[in-house]
């Protein structure tokens, strides 16, 4: 399936706005201070609820590839915040440090390189 520009420039549109929903909207307290154990259910479920958006987004267009972009949209968020969350902890840091603002910069430019991943995978015509 060929993707045009105005294609690509509505699906990264609803991509950030996805993850601005599920990051910041519907993320609770059980989900972020669990992230950091790693498969615990909490982490899990935030990653689910990404993976849940991004199907919701592609769906329309393709539901096999909705499928397969919501397994890897999951998987990658997941470990992400994984990541960003054990740092943290590791490092000892808090909102009110520089380098966890860092961290939490790195966390959402991996995330919206991630979308601008999927978008660039799906125009090689792969699928």
């Amino acid at each position: 399936m060929e993707m045009k520009s105005e294609q690509i420039l509505i699906f990264l549109t609803f991509l950030i706005i996805k993850h601005f929903i599920c990051d910041f909207v519907l993320q609770t307290s059980y989900q972020y201070l669990n992230k950091h154990k790693y498969g615990h259910p909490g982490g899990l479920l935030h990653a689910t609820i990404h993976g849940f958006g991004t199907f919701c987004v592609f769906v329309w267009w393709s539901a096999p590839i909705a499928i397969v972009i919501t397994f890897v949209d999951s998987i990658v968020h997941y470990h992400i915040d994984w990541a960003k969350a054990y740092l943290t902890r590791y490092i000892s840091c808090n909102a009110t440090m520089g380098r966890f603002w860092i961290l939490f910069g790195i966390d959402q430019l991996l995330h919206y390189l991630t979308y601008i991943g999927i978008i660039a995978v799906l125009l090689t015509d792969i699928f």
